[in-house]
């Protein structure tokens, strides 16, 4: 098994639900608190942001908070697993996830009051966290 280095990040997000064919609102371009990442996607059905949760409105459809953790990379494409060992031990743990991956690397999402419980699995599994500091 591969030990990671991941980096929990300081900013919560959540993750929002708009309707598919909607213009992304200004609330989610804005940077009015700092993120580590945002994310806009759109499918057919659905129109869906993950930004810093104090920037969500609390009239939009939206799940959250999540505390964000990076895997520290960048990650070679050619990587097979990477997720998978990672998010097993989350999931015998019976904790839930949210994964993103970027060109660079991946994303996982864990609600914000499992956080704690997700870095000492993961430290458990022999990986190491980093905490990054508050801006």
């Amino acid at each position: 098994m591969t030990a990671w280095e991941l980096t929990r990040h300081a900013t919560e997000v959540g993750m929002a639900q708009l309707p598919a064919h909607g213009s992304v609102p200004r609330w989610a371009l804005d940077d009015l608190h700092e993120s580590p990442f945002w994310s806009v996607t759109r499918t057919a059905d659905e129109l869906c942001i993950i930004c810093a949760w104090e920037d969500v409105p609390g009239t939009t459809s939206a799940v959250g908070p999540f505390v964000v953790f990076s895997i520290d990379g960048p990650l070679d494409h050619s990587l097979v697993g990477v997720l998978a060992g990672l998010l097993d031990p989350l999931a015998e743990a019976g904790i839930s996830i949210l994964a993103q991956s970027t060109f660079d690397t991946d994303w996982i999402l864990v609600p914000s009051p499992q956080a704690d419980q997700a870095a000492e699995v993961w430290e458990s599994a022999g990986h190491k966290i980093e905490i990054e500091e508050p801006a």
